[in-house]
């Protein structure tokens, strides 16, 4: 049963949806920037230790938590736009910015169990993707143009 487009149940869920993709979003910025630092680090020094920690934090405090709020309140609200074009585009790229969740937590693994073989220029440009997408989901909401 689709919601009522501008029902207040509607709004709440897609104001919460949007501040999902807010906190997400923040996580997914600072995360590789985190690991650019790390990687600049002696494995086992103090500053090593303590970037496992917050990267650990960030990951599963944050960026886990908002991810699946992005994804149940989406849920929610597809229904309403599932015959717009520039909705399965969005979903599609959405599931891009999921997949590198999955790579950054993939890193972040490695990092904790001092198996890192990146450098820090890797994860400069890895920094950059969900910039790129986003660049690419937010004009597609605002003009949905097919």
């Amino acid at each position: 049963m689709p919601l009522d487009y501008g029902s207040v149940l509607y709004d709440a869920i897609k104001t919460l949806h949007v501040l999902s993709i807010i906190t997400w979003m923040a996580a997914l910025f600072y995360l590789p920037r985190l690991f650019v630092y790390h990687a600049m680090e002696e494995v086992g020094s103090a500053t090593s230790e303590r970037f496992k920690v917050m990267e650990r934090k960030l990951q599963r405090g944050i960026m886990t938590p908002s991810m699946i709020l992005v994804f149940v309140t989406g849920f929610l609200l597809f229904p309403t736009w599932m015959t717009d074009g520039w909705m399965h585009a969005k979903v599609l790229l959405v599931f891009g910015m999921a997949a590198m969740h999955g790579f950054y937590a993939r890193w972040r693994r490695a990092f904790a169990e001092d198996r890192n073989t990146r450098d820090h220029v890797f994860y400069r440009w890895m920094n950059e993707v969900p910039t790129v997408l986003l660049l690419v989901i937010i004009p597609l909401v605002i003009f949905k143009p097919f």
